[in-house]
């Protein structure tokens, strides 16, 4: 439990910025702007917030805050966080960047790309059962989901790797492709 006794904030203008631009990625994203400012205060805070120093903070209506954080909380990306002394709800956002990022894969992947492989496998076994649909289409079909299965694969075997890991295979970038390039030729002989 935490005990909090200074209860301001001090928004420098780099964290206002942050904070903005954080907002226009989510909405670019397709996450609503208010709850990515919320994330993006609570990711930079340095104690648990409750929602009347959220909507303080940002310049949000309370109703608008409380929805929010129900958004990030259902997400796994905010928790609450009891403060010893204050009946009020704070919340403090995951502070791990790495899981951070693999819940909103995770969350992105659940609403865009999971219903995309379920519509274009139905729309690929109708087009490969109508004698009207042309090769073409078929085989373009077949290879968008062929790649679309690839790549959740890949996103399944990423998830389950730990980032001790996947550090240092990022770092490497391209020099990893370098190391492949021998066997990626062997096979494809």
């Amino acid at each position: 439990m935490t005990e909090i006794t200074d209860k301001t904030i001090k928004l420098t203008p780099a964290i206002e910025r942050f904070i903005l631009h954080w907002g226009d990625m989510g909405a670019s994203w397709g996450v609503n702007r208010s709850v990515a400012q919320i994330h993006a205060l609570l990711l930079v805070s340095d104690r648990p917030l409750n929602a009347e120093d959220i909507a303080n903070h940002l310049d949000m209506a309370r109703s608008n805050v409380s929805n929010s954080i129900k958004d990030l909380v259902t997400w796994e990306l905010v928790r609450r966080e009891p403060i010893r002394g204050d009946r009020r709800d704070h919340f403090i956002a995951e502070g791990d960047v790495w899981e951070m990022v693999f819940r909103i894969v995770e969350m992105r992947k659940a609403r865009e790309i999971d219903p995309a492989k379920t519509v274009l496998a139905h729309c690929l076994d109708e087009a490969r059962d109508d004698p009207q649909t042309n090769e073409t289409a078929v085989k373009r079909l077949s290879d968008i989901k062929e790649l679309m299965d690839l790549l959740d694969g890949w996103y399944g075997q990423l998830k389950s790797t730990p980032k001790e890991t996947l550090l240092p295979l990022i770092r490497m970038g391209s020099k990893a492709v370098d190391l492949l390039k021998p066997f990626l030729k062997k096979k494809a002989e």
